[in-house]
């Protein structure tokens, strides 16, 4: 009996205890807004670690790693907020590095850009926009590749030299019957320029990196179209691309374009886009050979994250699942390469564990 009396009291006191005492349904904590840093300030809000409750053990093994790999920076963004940001060897904040072919993914945007405005058509040819005999195939071979072969590395031209004067512009293959990785992309700037009636670089400038607050420019080094710009400016690149091509409310990429560029392109390379790379495809190629390889292209990473990749380990990962970006400027970490290395699967083990 005392038992009994002992539990209703008990029931009694906790169904008096106010409200901010007791809450048995508590109101959840609403999920983080996305931030986008201001267009022209210098200002950009940060998350702490301990704020994320990452492992502040992780943090240095990290920077040690970057560092003794020839990194010259590193940022890590979430929700928009920078969580890491260091440079090394004599870098800095205000300095300009060259994005080598992690730069392919702001073609590829570009072009996105241009068809959503009705400039051009990606599944147009090439022809259309840049006149016949752009290439030394035949009229027949060169009127199959269309601009959306273009940005998917299928235009079945020969790949064993960047260059894309016509003369070296040659038949290798029918048009989306073979992946390889070439410079031929580069045709859809000039694609774009004639399309705008303007130069590449003033409608790239007009309709993204101003739109979005990056600095940097395009040089020619040799045959190839370069961008160059801060680290902080790539960072802003990832950020519109984690957004899925929108910047605060404004839509800069439309989705549907984005979606396109952010999934399987073509039957040939699982692993490729319109001129970014995927991770967590059952297989993949890589650049200057065409075997396949199975399973994820860097397996360490997360499996719905798509990548733009440059020449001596430039990279701008995206992980939707987390809402981060990792920015990586630098030399090349170990052996030099067109877009993937090593290095990758590394990285990843360090960054993951942060926050595992």
């Amino acid at each position: 009996m005392n038992r009994f009396l002992n539990a209703i009291l008990i029931i009694l006191l906790f169904s008096s205890c106010s409200k901010d005492t007791i809450d048995p349904d508590p109101v959840p904590i609403p999920e983080e807004t996305m931030y986008f840093p201001p267009l022209t300030a210098t200002t950009w809000e940060t998350k702490s670690i301990s704020d994320l409750k990452w492992n502040q053990n992780a943090v240095q093994p990290l920077l040690d790693y970057l560092e003794l790999k020839n990194s010259k920076s590193l940022i890590i963004l979430v929700n928009g907020r920078i969580v890491l940001e260091n440079y090394f060897n004599n870098h800095n904040a205000s300095a300009n590095w060259y994005w080598a072919s992690a730069g392919k993914t702001l073609t590829s945007t570009i072009t996105g850009i241009a068809q959503q405005e009705g400039l051009l058509n990606i599944n147009n040819k090439v022809s259309d926009y840049l006149g016949t005999e752009w290439t030394s195939e035949t009229l027949a071979q060169e009127s199959q590749i269309t601009c959306k072969h273009l940005l998917t590395m299928t235009s079945g031209l020969d790949d064993s030299t960047d260059d894309v004067n016509p003369e070296n512009l040659i038949y290798k293959a029918d048009a989306g019957k073979r992946w390889a990785y070439h410079n031929v992309y580069v045709k859809l700037q000039d694609v774009v320029a004639k399309a705008s009636k303007q130069s590449w670089e003033n409608y790239f400038n007009a309709k993204l990196r101003d739109k979005i607050g990056m600095n940097g420019n395009w040089v020619q080094l040799g045959v190839n179209s370069v961008y160059t710009s801060t680290t902080r400016s790539m960072a802003r690149f990832g950020l519109l691309m984690l957004n899925k091509g929108k910047w605060e409310n404004n839509t800069i990429l439309n989705e549907t374009f984005f979606n396109e560029a952010t999934t399987t392109s073509q039957n040939i390379n699982l692993g490729y886009g319109y001129l970014w790379w995927l991770n967590g495809k059952a297989s993949y190629h890589l650049p200057q050979s065409q075997l396949t390889f199975q399973g994820n292209i860097i397996p360490t990473a997360p499996s719905d994250m798509f990548m733009a990749l440059g020449k001596n380990d430039q990279k701008i990962y995206v992980i939707p699942s987390k809402k981060m970006v990792v920015i990586r400027m630098g030399d090349a970490a170990d052996n030099v390469n067109l877009a993937l290395s090593d290095f990758d699967k590394t990285l990843w083990e360090k960054i993951s564990a942060l926050y595992q």
